[in-house]
């Protein structure tokens, strides 16, 4: 007998994060990689946050932020992100707001929440990698959702959801500068979104991680605020909203949160308890003297930061790319979006890229639900600077002329 012979069925469903593997080739000081969707440590704000751990130590604070925490959150943490989220149009209080160990593990307990095997989540197509990773273990099923128009009627979501043996539960989707494509709802597309999970009677999840990261523009209302007006409130509201200081303080400390009616984090708080009891302690009591210290200068740095690496891609792929290739132009976040011609296959070009001109990126098909969109790529900016741009990106474009 073999242990693999006894793992339960969700097991077939865990796969490996294509980009979790090419995070490896970062190690390699040749390969310009324009793969990770990670935020350039060489902006973190080190600093203000070796100060927060040594202040905390040091002080008053230290036995609570050495102690067990309340698995709702550190209640000053959760205080202060109900402020911000009322800057964006949510009104809401600390019993609305549950922490996390990033938004993947808010991901992962909605998915738990939420399905049963067989069940359907409606998903962009093409959609985030690690959302797909966090569902796949309560083995649901697939259907696309197309919020610029073209979505199948509510009927008929739910009668494919039923043959399947399961219901439709929830659309998931990245509203703004989305993961992988770099694209932002308008405010007509947030409100078909909603206008559907109403007919449909599901719940909205908004991963909101890139939402801080605008450019150019005018921001759109988160599709909570829009939910809220709606339905008269959070405690009524369909849409949970799930936010990360990953893309903007530090990934490494690993905090993020769910703003959700208050029913929806009591359950949440069961799951967490049962799991791992609470996110670390430490961790949230210097993310909220950090944030509070200096979130919205960070905010600035990394957007006069990012904001040129953006436009160098943008102008070196218009004047390298060959003709027949397209790409997306956000007005924020972190990625580029590719298309190839039809009938091009960017996992073998990677595999050429990163032996023939040592550059790297991520072939698009990851990202689909059903596999397709083999013709398809993601580059990151985050980590390219003028160097990696001038260099990568006419050493990529030679090899696809090639």
């Amino acid at each position: 007998m073999s242990l693999m012979d006894l793992l339960a069925s969700r097991a077939s469903r865990m796969k490996a994060s294509e980009i979790r593997e090419l995070l490896k080739l970062l190690d390699q000081p040749d390969i310009i990689s324009f793969a990770g969707g990670i935020p350039d440590p060489a902006l973190f704000p080190s600093q203000a946050i070796a100060d927060a751990y040594a202040s905390v130590l040091g002080g008053p604070d230290a036995g609570t932020a050495l102690q067990y925490q309340v698995s709702e959150g550190y209640l000053p943490l959760r205080r202060w992100l109900a402020g911000q989220m009322g800057k964006l149009g949510i009104d809401c209080d600390e019993h609305n707001i549950f922490i996390t160990s990033g938004s993947q593990q808010a991901l992962d307990y909605l998915g738990k929440l939420f399905l049963s095997p067989g069940d359907t989540a409606l998903v962009t197509w093409p959609t985030y990698l690690g959302a797909l990773q966090a569902f796949n273990a309560y083995e649901p099923r697939y259907d696309r959702l197309t919020p610029d128009g073209g979505n199948m009627t509510p009927a008929a979501y739910q009668a494919a959801a039923a043959a399947a043996g399961g219901k439709v539960k929830f659309a998931y989707l990245v509203p703004d500068f989305a993961n992988p494509t770099g694209e932002t709802l308008n405010r007509a597309q947030r409100e078909a979104v909603l206008d559907l999970a109403g007919e449909l009677d599901i719940a909205v999840i908004e991963d909101a991680a890139y939402r801080a990261l605008r450019y150019d523009g005018e921001g759109e209302p988160p599709i909570l605020a829009l939910d809220c007006e709606r339905s008269g409130g959070i405690d009524n509201a369909r849409t949970l909203y799930c936010g990360s200081f990953s893309k903007i303080l530090s990934p490494g400390m690993r905090v993020g949160w769910v703003c959700a009616p208050r029913r929806v984090v009591e359950r949440l708080v069961l799951m967490k308890q049962a799991s791992d009891l609470h996110s670390p302690s430490i961790n949230q009591v210097v993310m909220h003297r950090v944030s509070e210290a200096v979130f919205d200068g960070q905010v600035e740095k990394l957007i006069g930061a990012y904001r040129g690496r953006r436009d160098a891609l943008l102008a070196a792929l218009e004047a390298e790319m060959p003709e027949g290739v397209s790409w997306s132009r956000p007005e924020g976040g972190m990625f580029v979006w590719l298309t190839l011609p039809e009938g091009s296959d960017a996992t073998a070009l990677l595999a050429r890229s990163v032996k023939e001109a040592r550059v790297a990126f991520v072939p698009g098909n990851a990202f689909y639900a059903d596999g397709s969109g083999r013709n398809t790529m993601r580059m990151s900016f985050t980590l390219a600077d003028e160097r990696a741009v001038g260099e990568g990106v006419p050493r990529l474009a030679r090899l696809m002329k090639s």
